[in-house]
């Protein structure tokens, strides 16, 4: 029964939640449209017989700018959900950013061996819930808090209320076992919908940056900042870094794509504070555009979750290896050796196609 019931639940992900949002085509239009738009202008007779990938994060090394984004439920997609992308991410040199709404706990991730992982937290209305979700993350040896700032309420997902989405009886939300916050309640639309509109804080605003730095040392990364005027409040806030995310373009409608967004969000961030982007990384080119406009670093959901379930572990290294290989490919054919030499100058956008070519 359970493992029909595993089956069921991958096979629910791969169809019926990915058909849904390519028939929406939501994500599609808002999340990647702009990808394409922007061209690459290489430089060439450049010795590139020796490639530099890594990258510091908040001060760790990491054997490349491709990290792995927050997605929950991951068990829904694979039987062993968090603990394969742990390995994954860990194997392959990389973050991976642990969700709130994980079907894992923080400990039981962190038993999956060393690696550099981050946490992504939502603001609950009980915020002792909150502060011994903090705790326990910082005692299971992860780097930063991810802080989602776009979610007061969910947005209208309606592939999920069609759907009456709901987890299945044999998984729950780990993080809040015995707190009577892990079970998601059957409902006549969206049972997420309805769990967050009874757990999730709508009241969430700039000064709880500052509770949230009273109760961890960890840095906090705001994670869903579109605009340069958020940026600037951010920066006055103490973050210490930004995540660039329109939430998987599930939130709110019309919302730039992410790569359009970036650059204002780095201009305005001065150099402060990293930059980061969350959305819309399908190839090697993409995780190249987004440093050339000046992220610091990418992070990647769906490509993880979708080779999740394809092949668990394997499938999140070979996800990995792929754009590793791609981002390694297309910084040697632009003439780039580490990433300090990928410059505003590698590419051009449909926003600056009259910009005048530097001087040679």
């Amino acid at each position: 029964m359970k493992q029909l019931q595993r089956k069921n639940c991958q096979r629910w992900f791969m169809t019926t939640m990915h058909q849904g949002q390519r028939i929406s085509g939501l994500w599609k239009r808002i999340e990647m449209h702009s990808q394409g738009s922007s061209r690459f202008r290489p430089r060439i007779l450049v010795d590139v017989s020796r490639i530099d990938l890594t990258a510091t994060i908040l001060g760790f090394k990491v054997s490349m700018p491709i990290m792995i984004a927050p997605t929950a439920m991951q068990k829904m997609a694979h039987p062993e959900g968090e603990f394969a992308t742990a390995r994954a991410a860990s194997a392959s040199g990389t973050i991976m950013t642990l969700s709130s709404w994980a079907t894992s706990s923080v400990e039981e991730v962190a038993s999956t061996g060393p690696g550099i992982r981050f946490f992504q937290l939502y603001v609950f209305k009980d915020r002792n819930v909150v502060a011994q979700l903090v705790r326990r993350a910082e005692r299971a040896g992860f780097k930063a808090i991810a802080l989602t700032v776009d979610t007061p309420i969910l947005g209208r997902r309606e592939a999920d209320i069609k759907n009456r989405f709901t987890l299945p009886p044999h998984l729950i939300l780990k993080n809040f076992e015995g707190l009577d916050l892990g079970k998601l309640d059957k409902t006549s639309d969206s049972g997420l919908a309805s769990y967050v509109a009874g757990q999730i804080d709508r009241s969430l605003n700039w000064k709880d940056i500052s509770w949230l730095q009273t109760i961890t040392s960890l840095p906090i990364l705001v994670k869903g900042v579109l605009t340069a005027e958020d940026t600037r409040i951010a920066l006055k806030s103490g973050a210490a870094g930004i995540i660039v995310s329109n939430h998987g373009a599930r939130q709110l409608d019309y919302v730039p794509a992410t790569i359009s967004a970036l650059e204002e969000v780095v201009k305005a961030a001065e150099g402060r504070i990293p930059v980061f982007l969350d959305g819309g990384v399908r190839r090697g080119t993409d995780v190249f555009k987004a440093l050339a406009l000046g992220a610091a670093g990418v992070f990647i959901g769906r490509p993880v979750l979708f080779s999740l379930a394809a092949d668990g572990e394997a499938g999140v290294r070979k996800v990995l290896q792929m754009l590793r290989d791609e981002f390694e490919l297309t910084m040697a054919l632009t003439g780039c050796r580490s990433l300090k030499e990928i410059s505003r100058d590698h590419v051009i956008t449909e926003w600056d196609r009259s910009r005048i070519a530097p001087k040679l």
